[in-house]
């Protein structure tokens, strides 16, 4: 079974980005993917400090969130624009979860044979296309693949109905068809557990690769993370 971690790169209630981020999580539903969504302000981080980290360790949410990264083989990301770039919890996020922990020592193990698709919403006209870029050369840096293929919803703050459904049912189409691509990708890719052989996925709960896994996770040279 294909598993695909999603997430949006804001926390606001509202955000235009976790309601297009549903779209493309139904396409990769209907691919046949099995899709663990989160949201970020369920794993509340301190904003990354190496002083802290000597001082205190890694925090709990960082853990969790780093073995719900492991034991997902593609990424689904809807970030929004601030500033002509992502967002600073999303950034924070990465920061943390490059961090090598007691269980898994190795630096951005992570995010190692990994695919990703970008999407993005934002009342501008570029769509939150600005963003992408450096989130696409941060991860591709990191060692994930990234879909060439990525959706910017323009002028999104007049995009969506009274009930906050996707107006246009072009980019609707484009979302889903996305999220789609991603699965086929991983299918293509990834030495994939047929569905029978796995258990659904609690992001509570989530255990470290087994040594399967880890058979399959190919072996990048990289800068190990964060350095100062």
């Amino acid at each position: 079974m294909v598993e695909i971690l999603a997430f949006s790169g804001s926390t606001r209630s509202g955000s235009y980005n976790k309601k297009i981020l549903a779209l493309a999580v139904q396409g990769a539903k209907d691919a046949g993917a099995n899709v663990t969504v989160i949201d970020l302000l369920d794993f509340k981080l301190p904003l990354y400090d190496g002083d802290l980290e000597d001082q205190e360790g890694i925090p709990k949410n960082c853990t969790k969130l780093k073995n719900i990264f492991i034991r997902h083989q593609g990424i689904l990301l809807a970030l929004p624009e601030y500033n002509s770039s992502f967002s600073a919890v999303f950034k924070n996020v990465i920061d943390w979860v490059s961090r090598p922990t007691e269980e898994n020592s190795e630096p951005l193990s992570c995010f190692k044979n990994k695919t990703a698709a970008l999407i993005s919403a934002s009342i501008g006209h570029r769509g939150g296309a600005r963003g992408l870029i450096h989130a696409r050369s941060m991860l591709e840096n990191i060692n994930v693949t990234v879909l060439p293929t990525q959706v910017c919803i323009a002028n999104a703050d007049t995009a969506f109905d009274d009930c906050g459904v996707l107006k246009e049912k072009k980019s609707v189409l484009s979302l889903e068809m996305l999220g789609e691509e991603l699965v086929h990708l991983i299918k293509q890719t990834h030495v994939i557990t047929p569905a029978s052989e796995t258990t659904p996925i609690d992001p509570a709960t989530m255990n470290h690769p087994s040594k399967l896994d880890q058979k399959f996770i190919c072996d990048f040279e990289n800068e190990g993370g964060i350095t100062d």
